[in-house]
């Protein structure tokens, strides 16, 4: 039995690949990449069908942060000529999340720069929670606001909360090289707060740091033992001005590899397509919709995204459909809250999916895009509308 077929019955079934099956995906050659698309797609398609899911970002409170992740614009020590600004007002926030909503967007994400709230930072997010709630029918809303303090993810969700976002970002053995003013344990730790608190998990990564295929392989294992609801797959946006300004390590190509991989490892999760796909995947981007279910409207937190209509577009053009408000995103199985993915009945078996390479894979060598690295001006902390 070839290898994609194997991970196509096995993502049917919610069974974990092995490792060697896993790494074998990011191996593939670029020639086998359609097969390994179409693969992947009929998982998505079984626990999916063909809906994509819009969430829209509110920076709540811009740059300034006292952490040391090398990724980001924000961090202690950054020259990127981002926005900054201390924390939107309830009213502000909700306008602004309102334009996303009109844009189609059925989640909302709350973002804050620093390391984790105080107990009157949870106090302002929770009445900017409630503003957006009672302005906005039947929206969801995610809080990701760093490490939680004892109570605080409760708290959050007592304020309407329907979900934190913390994401692991890269194994945890070469975590200590990207950040140091806290650790992988406290990550994990606060995502098992928000879980216990009723909230649904929401914790991803980001590629492109100059990890291994191991390493993105080892913390795509560690999500699916986490279990989260949702798995962002970001991939970096090198700013000038962060330590990783000079890591431009990825090609469309080897994106749509980890945006596979994730969906094996992950079969029946929310898995987010989110910052960086424009200017890595750039005209491929329509071939990513095959493998996740959620995307990013517009802008994200200080980087400029693509335009709105044009991600309709997209989606449509593509032969997609964008969820509803009405729909419920996880397959049934995961909405109820049972057991983590694996454990439950099997799925109908796959067609084969064709034969895949499982040899090293070169890499095309393409130049950076540095012109794709746009910083956002527009939207939240400014006075011009936003993009959504």
């Amino acid at each position: 039995m070839d290898l994609l077929k194997t991970l196509v019955e096995k993502g049917l079934r919610r069974e974990l690949p092995t490792r060697e099956e896993a790494l074998a995906v990011l191996a593939t050659s670029d020639d086998d990449l359609l097969d390994v698309v179409a693969a992947a797609g009929k998982v998505r398609r079984q626990w999916f069908g063909r809906r994509v899911k819009l969430n829209y970002l509110v920076n709540l409170k811009s740059g300034l942060c006292p952490e040391d992740c090398s990724y980001c614009s924000q961090r202690l020590g950054s020259t990127a000529g981002i926005l900054k600004y201390t924390w939107l007002k309830p009213d502000e926030a909700s306008k602004a999340a309102a334009a996303g909503v009109a844009g189609g967007a059925k989640r909302v994400c709350l973002v804050a720069s620093g390391r984790g709230p105080t107990d009157r930072d949870v106090d302002r997010v929770s009445q900017t929670i409630e503003a957006i709630k009672e302005q906005n029918e039947g929206v969801e809303v995610c809080a990701c606001l760093g490490l939680l303090s004892n109570g605080q993810a409760e708290r959050l969700r007592a304020a309407g909360a329907d979900a934190y976002n913390h994401n692991l970002n890269t194994s945890e053995g070469t975590y200590g090289d990207i950040t140091t003013t806290h650790t992988y344990a406290d990550r994990v730790e606060t995502v098992q707060q928000a879980q216990a608190a009723g909230l649904s998990a929401c914790s991803g990564l980001i590629a492109g740091m100059g990890e291994s295929d191991a390493d993105l392989v080892d913390v795509v294992f560690s999500l699916r033992e986490l279990d989260p609801d949702s798995v962002p797959v970001n991939f970096l946006i090198p700013f000038e001005g962060t330590p990783l300004a000079k890591e431009w390590n990825l090609t469309p190509q080897r994106c749509l590899r980890i945006l596979a991989m994730t969906r094996f490892v992950c079969p029946d999760v929310e898995v987010r397509l989110a910052g960086g796909r424009e200017v890595h995947l750039r005209t491929m981007q329509p071939l990513a919709l095959h493998l996740v279910n959620s995307i990013f409207l517009g802008d994200y937190l200080t980087s400029e995204g693509q335009e709105g209509r044009a991600d309709l577009e997209m989606i449509a053009d593509a032969g997609f459909e964008v969820e509803g408000a009405d729909t419920t995103t996880l397959p049934e199985h995961r909405a109820g809250g049972c057991a983590p993915c694996g454990g439950g009945e099997a799925a109908p078996a796959a067609a084969d999916a064709g034969t895949a390479s499982v040899g090293a894979a070169a890499e095309a060598v393409t130049p950076a895009r540095t012109d794709l690295v746009a910083v956002r001006r527009r939207g939240a902390g400014t006075d011009l509308a936003p993009n959504a």
